[in-house]
């Protein structure tokens, strides 16, 4: 993994992510694979330097433009419910940091993520090579509209609260296929699972209770 010049990755820092693996397996996270994948990325890269402090709380944080990082149980619980498995092709809506995106890529996921405000995309999408993961392919858009050109997906992930299933990315989902999403009003949500069946309507599960960000349509200045 390429280090940006600016931000060391320390042995406090390795301690800290062991201690937050830790934490979120204490609250239920048994997953090996997601689990490894939490310590191996530097989440403190994803903070400006001010509140490196916070970096390996269990906690979300703000990032700018109304959005935040998620808190890492969180991140974890939605990366075991998609079921990701090495070669996965992955659309994610809401880039954020980019965190999450690394957390699949470290999966093995191929992944699409479109981040609506365009200074978090900005951002991510010049960081994430810098981190070594050029697998990651960024995009400045709607989420709802998600990447008809790049469809079908074998799992999309919705790291914001939509007030209902967006039909245009059910549509881009592989037969069989997974999408996890938090589905409600702003104040609190329903993660949910939905796996696409053969005639194109989907089998849905629920999960918990959650809180996001609202998943907003079309792209923020």
């Amino acid at each position: 993994m390429i280090k940006p010049t600016t931000i060391t990755d320390s042995f406090r820092h390795k301690g800290l992510r062991k201690q937050l693996v830790e934490t979120i397996r204490k609250k239920g996270i048994e997953d090996l694979e997601v689990l490894q994948a939490i310590e191996n990325v530097p989440r403190h890269f994803f903070f400006d330097s001010s509140f490196l402090e916070y970096a390996y709380e269990d906690k979300p944080f703000p990032i700018g433009a109304g959005q935040t990082i998620s808190q890492p149980f969180t991140v974890a619980f939605q990366t075991i419910l998609l079921n990701v498995t090495k070669g996965d092709r992955v659309l994610e809506i809401g880039t954020g940091s980019g965190y999450q995106s690394c957390i699949l890529a470290e999966l093995g996921a191929k992944v699409f993520t479109i981040e609506r405000h365009k200074t978090l995309y900005t951002k991510t999408s010049r960081r994430l090579p810098l981190l070594g993961y050029h697998s990651v392919k960024t995009f400045f858009g709607d989420g709802y509209k998600g990447l008809p050109s790049y469809a079908p997906f074998d799992r999309i992930l919705i790291t914001a609260a939509a007030p209902k299933i967006p039909e245009e990315l059910i549509i881009q989902l592989k037969t069989g296929g997974i999408m996890v999403i938090p589905i409600g009003p702003d104040d609190v949500q329903t993660m949910t699972i939905l796996v696409k069946d053969a005639d194109g309507g989907f089998t849905k599960t629920e999960h918990g209770a959650f809180r996001f960000v609202p998943m907003l349509k079309d792209k923020a200045k």
